[in-house]
């Protein structure tokens, strides 16, 4: 249920006892499933059938059927399913691919582990998501793919992406490590371009019980392909055509993911729901001119991994979090430091303000708890307690409810 629109922000964190909030609770989310998974698990000692084997061959299937796929691809993680699809579609040293810099570094390590080149584009202010106007300056002759990041729970551009990668001959590779279940104009990420790429650690809308990844296509040929590179090259056994990699997703995250997909649009229906609940408490609030609550674009279907505000009030965003991890509210920042200005990237030679969407992202934006087993006294807890902090600084001019 939301918030009835009776009750009145003061009236209803009044009345909540609550005294901390997690950034996540995997044990809430995974206690009403403990029985299905050891049957799940008893299954998996019953036939020994450790890798590969009847459960990853039906999450496979059931990831595909989710992207509107024909085929899906087990691997050993989320990282691993980005290597893969590059080293599917051939990058080669000195390629570049063009992806944002706005993201978790796996996006852009997978390419740089290849001797391609990572292009860093920056990012939309709204979503946080990839600029396909920023992406069409990057295209050079060099250019072989871009690397959409579906971001915190949504999708891309994907119309502007495909009409770029269309134009130049360019591969489209979506990370969709964070948005199972998204949707873009009502279709699944995940097969809008040449392959997707999917991540099941335990912090994601589908998460296992520990590392796990998937990718998936509607190209047999790219299909084939990431099966042989994720099993060393190999086929027949012993006879390896080529070097490929040892991914291989075990039987025991895939039966434990096989009791999760089940749930998995009761999962997104939560996170749904908790992010209308921090729209309407926020509204409410009076918080607007210090925090900025997430956009969503009417084209995208949000299954919001992450609810991202920036903090622009007098405060820093450092400042609202330690003072909030002091009032026990858990929280995040993703991402500090973006990747065009990681250490280890110096030598493509970015300067700070080349990517200042992003910069100015990396500054301000906070994560706070969205797991769909919150409550709605938790989260008045939340806007509560960001309330006090900003009001301990400047005054808040509240809005008619």
């Amino acid at each position: 249920m939301g918030i009835p629109t009776s009750i009145k922000f003061e009236d209803h964190v009044k009345s909540n006892q609550i005294t901390s909030v997690p950034l996540l609770d995997v044990g809430r989310g995974n206690d009403p499933l403990k029985q299905e998974f050891m049957d799940a698990f008893a299954g998996i000692l019953e036939t020994g059938r450790f890798i590969g084997g009847p459960h990853c061959q039906q999450l496979e299937q059931s990831v595909a059927e989710i992207c509107d796929a024909q085929f899906g691809m087990g691997c050993a993680s989320g990282s691993d399913a980005l290597l893969l699809a590059l080293m599917a579609i051939g990058i080669e040293p000195g390629d570049e691919v063009i992806c944002p810099s706005f993201t978790f570094f796996a996006t852009a390590s997978a390419i740089d582990r290849l001797g391609g080149v990572p292009v860093f584009a920056d990012i939309e202010p709204g979503t946080f998501n990839i600029d396909p106007a920023h992406v069409e300056s990057l295209v050079t002759d060099k250019t072989k793919a871009i690397i959409p990041v579906h971001l915190f729970g949504q999708c891309a551009d994907m119309d502007a992406i495909m009409e770029i990668a269309s134009r130049h001959n360019l591969r489209v590779i979506e990370d969709c490590a964070q948005s199972i279940g998204a949707t873009w104009n009502d279709q699944p990420c995940g097969a809008i371009g040449d392959i997707g790429c999917f991540s099941f650690y335990p912090t994601k809308n589908l998460g296992g019980f520990g590392d796990g990844g998937m990718l998936s296509t509607n190209d047999a040929e790219l299909a084939d392909r990431v099966r042989l590179l994720a099993n060393h090259g190999m086929r027949p056994r012993y006879y390896h055509s080529e070097v490929g990699i040892n991914s291989r997703l075990d039987s025991i995250q895939a039966a434990m993911l096989g009791v999760k997909i089940r749930h998995l649009d009761s999962i997104s229906r939560g996170r749904q729901q908790n992010a209308a609940n921090y729209d309407r408490l926020f509204a409410e609030s009076g918080l607007s001119h210090a925090v900025s609550t997430p956009v969503c674009d009417d084209r995208s279907g949000h299954v919001w991994n992450q609810y991202t505000v920036r903090i622009e009030g007098s405060l820093t965003r450092d400042e609202v979090r330690q003072q909030l991890a002091d009032k026990n509210i858990g929280s995040e920042i993703y991402y500090p430091v973006p990747l065009h200005q990681q250490e280890c990237f110096e030598k493509l030679g970015y300067q700070t303000g080349d990517l200042p969407e992003t910069e100015k992202a990396a500054a301000c934006v906070l994560s706070l708890p969205i797991f769909p087993e919150l409550n709605l006294a938790e989260q008045g807890y939340v806007v509560k307690s960001l309330l006090s902090i900003l009001l301990e600084r400047e005054p808040v001019i509240r809005r008619a409810a």
